[in-house]
């Protein structure tokens, strides 16, 4: 059975970036917290806004509004943080809201639609649908795997 999928339903956590609504599996999430200053990391990419100290844990920032290109972002009272469990690293995300955890059944997840090789949607699980809101299914596994965990590794270590 995946990861995330009990009882053939999946338990999501969704949040706002820019006027959409996304979701990742619940599974991941290790704690939802409030912005903190970040010390930033010389010539990381402008997403990854640097890392935190969390109980002793250093943990890199990384502004999904950037990483997407959606909205302007803004730190205040309101930005809202996502602490995830990614492959036994802590990473941080950065998103306008955090909405609610939705439980998803089969038939209410449709798969994601082929946007051709100029869009890289790999981490794109589908789409789930609960009344009339859309949630974009992400796989956060891949989406903050790959290159960018080794920047992410590279991070932790600093």
């Amino acid at each position: 059975m995946a990861e995330g999928i009990v009882n053939n339903t999946t338990e999501v956590l969704s949040f706002r970036l820019g006027g959409e609504e996304y979701a990742l599996s619940i599974l991941k999430v290790q704690e939802i917290r409030g912005y903190d200053n970040v010390t930033r990391i010389a010539s990381a990419p402008d997403y990854l806004k640097g890392v935190v100290n969390l109980r002793g844990i250093i943990v890199p920032i990384v502004d999904m509004r950037i990483k997407f290109g959606v909205g302007d972002p803004t730190y205040d009272a309101f930005t809202v943080v996502i602490v995830l469990n990614i492959n036994g690293h802590t990473i941080g995300v950065v998103v306008d809201s955090v909405s609610d955890v939705v439980t998803l059944t089969p038939d209410q997840i449709k798969a994601a639609p082929d946007l051709g090789a100029s869009v890289a949607a790999d981490y794109l699980m589908g789409l789930g649908t609960v009344g009339e809101r859309m949630l974009i299914l992400l796989d956060i596994d891949k989406l903050l795997s790959s290159d960018e965990m080794g920047l992410l590794t590279a991070a932790r270590s600093a």
